[in-house]
């Protein structure tokens, strides 16, 4: 009953417009300026990190979406008022054993992948490793990383979820509402510059998979620790001139940027592995209904509740 925590706010549904909106329209704002720029992204960010370092860079890039997450937070507990334990998840409290599962598991993943890869294809990586930079790289992403990814799980598969849950009366649509428009929040990544917009199939694959693992487990925290993970061990272990992230990384990616198979493996073989794993470890049932089925009225919701509290 995930989305039905919603119910435990004051409900009223404006308040679930207001922030997604004003996140949207500046993402907007700041693709249209993208494409309309005199100059490519790639060639301003390393404008910009030539002058002032990509580690101050990269705190530029990640301080606002971290004051974000604060101001999601600030909204859900003063406006709607609601608790950030229920927007977090259906269960009493707060389950860090499974934001430290989805971390782990996905962190040590993440690293033997590109493991893997760096040594079948080595031709492709400089090692990178400069003690200084990196060990501030270090302090900055292991402070700031979590709070970004945070930030955008509890907008996308915390606040947008509940909210367009209970307004549409189900649960495929804020499924698959969320993981659009988190993948298209991407369009402005220097990525999807040099990659084309097929890499748009992994964003989206991506925010699909993390609204599957939040729904199936009434929860985000799988989501907050895989998220977390994706982010904070990339960021450290590979870097590349094209990227959103460009770090002081132990490795640099140094082959000619495409699209290959290594972007559509996650989406199409690694995630439903992980699916599997999760759902024996957690004993997931019902997949049609908690992806698909009818969110609860808050009558409905206070019945259950209140049988539940008994």
């Amino acid at each position: 009953m995930y989305i039905e925590q919603g119910y435990r706010g004051d409900l009223g549904l404006w308040k679930y417009w207001v922030l997604p909106v004003g996140f949207i329209t500046f993402m907007i704002f700041n693709y249209i300026s993208m494409l309309y720029s005199p100059v490519s992204v790639d060639v301003m960010m390393a404008d910009i990190i030539d002058k002032f370092g990509s580690n101050t860079v990269l705190v530029m890039l990640l301080a606002p979406l971290a004051v974000g997450l604060f101001v999601v937070l600030g909204w859900t507990k003063l406006v709607h008022p609601q608790s950030v334990t229920s927007l977090t998840t259906s269960r009493k409290k707060i389950d860090w054993k499974r934001i430290i599962f989805a971390f782990l598991l996905w962190g040590g993943l993440t690293a033997l992948l590109t493991g893997v890869d760096i040594l079948m294809s080595p031709e492709d990586y400089v090692f990178n490793l400069e003690w200084g930079p990196f060990l501030t790289l270090l302090v900055i992403a292991v402070l700031l990383i979590p709070l970004q990814t945070s930030f955008e799980e509890y907008m996308f598969r915390g606040h947008m979820m509940q909210g367009l849950g209970i307004m549409a009366g189900n649960r495929w649509v804020p499924l698959l509402v969320t993981s659009l428009l988190f993948g298209l929040m991407h369009l402005g990544n220097p990525e999807v510059g040099k990659l084309g917009y097929g890499i748009l199939v992994f964003y989206i694959g991506t925010g699909l998979f993390l609204g599957v693992i939040t729904l199936m487990d009434e929860g985000l925290e799988l989501a907050l620790g895989f998220h977390a993970a994706n982010n904070l061990i990339t960021a450290l272990m590979v870097t590349a001139d094209w990227t959103a992230f460009q770090t002081h990384s132990v490795f640099k990616d140094v082959s000619v940027p495409g699209l290959g198979w290594d972007v559509f493996i996650p989406v199409f073989v690694v995630y439903p592995i992980l699916l599997f794993i999760m759902s024996r470890k957690y004993g997931w049932r019902n997949w049609k209904e908690r992806l698909t089925g009818r969110v609860m009225s808050k009558e409905e919701f206070k019945e259950v509740s209140s049988t539940d509290a008994k």
